[in-house]
């Protein structure tokens, strides 16, 4: 499934992508359903208010959950509660519990250590996977301006996966890690080039360099709907033109490392992001160029649609 986070008035609701070009609203849907069950109408409604309340409570209802939405999108096929796309907002797909992100793409870290004269990576990247705590009550969502933050002049972007987890995970295994993938959306680690530079240098960070906004969406798409995990296409276009293109397989360590890492020890809990890490050349830096004020940033992955942004002046 293809999940979103709409709005068609003040409260944001959990759907279903229907066809590419509709969204079924699940909430209403499934209470719906519930009827057609012979549940009592207000117990029908109380019990789709408390499953659909907001993409994290869902993604807590788990494998049965998934099940759940689908039978209700089928059973709202032509209905009232399929709504065209062009009629509602899409954001962020969640607002994540907790917000992780990765240095996993080798050729990413070497470019980036080049890039501050630095002169190689230290062995241990080849030891641990690393990461580090960004800010989840900052995440933008499709189609959605960003504004910079006034304080840096280097405006860059990041081209990332996101790897949602569902359910939790707690001391798990490398061979279980991957069963704790939820689902997967485009991620955009904003990054504010000139702000890192002083913060990484003193040892700690990023921070102000990177907190200030995260892009995901424009959907969250079920991991039963991913062949392939490392053969995913990655491209970034900034204002129509292509500027990175790379490819998932390319990932130094695997999500099953990542996640046996992060859950070592703490609990990964169900409707957390953490970021893959940029892939190679997935950003200005690497290439030597940054974003002006006004433009607009596309990231396009296999399977996953596309999120675009733009950047505006302003924060």
């Amino acid at each position: 499934m293809k999940l979103v986070t709409f709005t068609r008035g003040p409260v944001p609701e959990v759907g279903v992508l229907d066809g590419g070009d509709h969204v079924v609203a699940l909430r209403p849907a499934y209470a719906d359903l519930l009827r057609s069950r012979g549940i009592e109408a207000a117990q029908a409604d109380a019990l789709s208010e408390t499953i659909f309340r907001d993409m994290v409570t869902f993604i807590g209802f788990g494998e049965w959950g998934k099940d759940e939405a689908r039978a209700a999108a089928g059973h709202a096929d032509g209905g009232p509660h399929r709504l065209p796309l062009f009629e509602v907002t899409l954001r962020a797909p969640l607002q994540p519990v907790a917000l992780r992100d990765c240095i996993a793409f080798e050729t990413h870290l070497k470019n980036f250590y080049e890039n501050i004269n630095r002169a190689e990576i230290p062995p241990a990247f080849y030891e641990i996977p690393v990461y580090y705590k960004g800010n989840p009550s900052t995440v933008v969502g499709p189609g959605e301006d960003v504004p910079w933050p006034h304080y840096s002049q280097e405006w860059d972007y990041e081209l990332e996966l996101g790897v949602v987890i569902g359910p939790s995970a707690h001391n798990v295994t490398k061979a279980e890690a991957e069963s704790h993938i939820y689902g997967l959306t485009c991620f955009n680690d904003f990054s504010a080039r000139d702000v890192l530079r002083k913060e990484i240098s003193i040892g700690l960070g990023p921070a102000k360099a990177k907190d200030f906004a995260t892009g995901i969406g424009p959907w969250l798409v079920t991991r039963d709907e991913i062949d392939d995990l490392y053969d995913l296409e990655m491209v970034a276009r900034v204002n129509g033109e292509e500027w990175s293109h790379g490819n998932s397989g390319q990932i130094h360590w695997s999500f099953a490392d990542i996640i046996t890492r992060m859950a070592d020890s703490e609990p990964l809990r169900a409707g957390e992001i953490f970021g893959s890490g940029t892939v190679a050349f997935g950003c200005g830096l690497e290439l030597g160029k940054y974003l002006e004020p006004g433009d607009v940033v596309e990231l396009e992955i296999t399977g996953l649609g596309v999120l675009r942004n733009r950047v505006v002046s302003g924060a």
